[in-house]
């Protein structure tokens, strides 16, 4: 999305470098932004405390010392003091995985390593941007919509933000930015526990219907009957238990956002009623003969392989046309593993506020083990070992031993240190087509290779 797409963006810069200053506000001018300076964290907050800003990016070192980051760590966290919805990107030359590990325990939202890349702290910077505005148009609804945002914002097991550092999740982050302001229905896909829920809420909260309700159903084992009234609502006497009139999920999403969890589990006659609605907007509760008019974007979630359900008959191809305008595929985590710490961060974070203790973080084992370990159930089963470690943890800080991931568990496919050449340039060539879809173009420049080039190898390989 486009930063002149609604009111100019502010960004505050914060360097104690005038050159890197320079760098970014010239950067930053050139895409449509606006921009303030500052030199320290005095100055910062002095900003903050003045106007109000869309975004920070912040370096991490001042003058205190020169790569430590205990300066920055401090003034973000006085930041989030001071408004606990500006998103904050910091930057340092100095990145270690416990640092960026700290950064996002103290609230920051991403992390950024000198000498930056220009594309990809502009993507940073414009969902930030998106996702912050998004935030205060929620908080301004808090009290009108409290009970459809518990309904329809479900974390699914990966907290509150989307943390997505790894290449593997670049593809995702440019079709939230590229879709998620428009109104085009999402299908999105991956393993169970990936975080598909939490994409639905950030394609959400980049769209135009930010400020109206996303409401949720899990359509997985819904008999008939109990489909059409929570999706479409019923009335009074329209079956044994229907003692008072019912509004349905779509009628609570009109203007806003309806997201269908578990879609490939619905029956036959389910999907013939959902297709009516996608096509039409119209729609009946149940019990009743007035058809009703919504406006609603729709996406669904499946774990499953619709493409497949289709081929063999369990699945309506008109259906999957209406729900896949686009469809999102998120990669299982041991595909982004650049992504644990940060997220294990946040779960610490979390449970640690929850269970009432105090706790600086993991040690290195804690960390190691989880950079290495598979993780089959994705983002899911990792908050659940951070929850557990939590529990177990006898000092400040969790220990590998506390998350109880076993070696058994912590199997992993071999290393690509350890393996032949010719092994991983094999991999690596069946891990893009995946990505791509079998796309032999797309993949080849991501590669860095030529069509022909790609061919041969394929060919070598018998990838055909």
């Amino acid at each position: 999305m486009s930063p002149a797409a609604a009111a100019t963006p502010r960004i505050l810069v914060a360097d104690d470098q005038r050159d890197v200053r320079e760098a970014l506000r010239l950067l930053l001018k050139g895409e449509g932004f606006a921009t303030e300076s500052a030199s320290s964290p005095a100055e910062v907050l002095h900003l903050l405390d003045r106007a109000a800003f869309d975004v920070v990016l912040m370096d991490l070192n001042y003058t205190r010392d020169t790569t430590s980051g205990h300066e920055g760590l401090d003034l973000l966290a006085a930041i989030r003091r001071a408004d606990s919805t500006v998103p904050v990107v910091v930057m340092t030359a100095w990145a270690t995985v416990e640092l960026a590990v700290e950064t996002m325990r103290r609230g920051a939202r991403d992390f950024v390593e000198k000498p930056w890349d220009n594309a990809r702290l502009l993507s940073i910077v414009r969902t930030q941007v998106e996702l912050g505005r998004a935030l205060r148009r929620g908080e301004r609804l808090e009290a009108e919509n409290r009970v459809l945002r518990e309904d329809g914002q479900r974390e699914g097991g990966q907290g509150t933000r989307l943390i997505a550092r790894s290449r593997s999740m670049e593809p995702v982050i440019d079709l939230i930015e590229r879709v998620g302001p428009s109104d085009a229905n999402v299908l999105v896909t991956g393993a169970n526990g990936t975080g598909k829920s939490l994409v639905a809420r950030q394609l959400h909260a980049v769209s135009r219907r930010a400020g109206k309700p996303l409401v949720t159903v899990n359509t997985g084992g819904l008999s008939d009957t109990l489909f059409e009234s929570e999706v479409f609502g019923h009335v009074r006497g329209a079956f044994t238990d229907a003692r008072s009139d019912r509004v349905g999920r779509f009628e609570l999403a009109d203007g806003g956002t309806l997201f269908l969890d578990e879609i490939a589990n619905i029956t036959p006659s389910q999907q013939a009623k959902l297709l009516r609605v996608l096509e039409t907007g119209e729609f009946e509760r149940v019990g009743s003969s007035r058809t009703q008019q919504v406006d609603v974007r729709v996406i669904s979630a499946t774990n499953a392989d619709l493409a497949q359900e289709v081929a063999d008959g369990r699945f309506r191809q008109d259906l999957l046309f209406r729900l896949k305008t686009v469809e999102i595929r998120l990669p299982p985590l041991s595909e982004r593993p650049e992504d644990v710490p940060a997220l294990a961060a946040e779960f610490l974070e979390r449970h640690a506020r929850q269970y009432r203790k105090r706790l600086r973080g993991f040690t290195e084992p804690a960390l190691s083990s989880m950079l290495t370990y598979a993780w089959p159930g994705n983002v899911r089963e990792l908050d659940h070992a951070v929850e557990r470690g939590v529990l177990m943890a006898r000092g400040e800080r969790v220990d590998a031993a506390d998350l109880g991931l076993t070696p058994q568990a912590a199997e992993r496919v071999q290393r690509i240190e350890d393996m032949p050449l010719e092994e991983v340039e094999r991999l690596l060539i069946r891990k893009a087509l995946a990505r791509f879809d079998g796309n032999v173009t797309h993949a080849a420049h991501f590669l860095g290779l030529s069509r022909s080039a790609l061919y041969r190898r394929l060919e070598k390989y018998e990838l055909g």
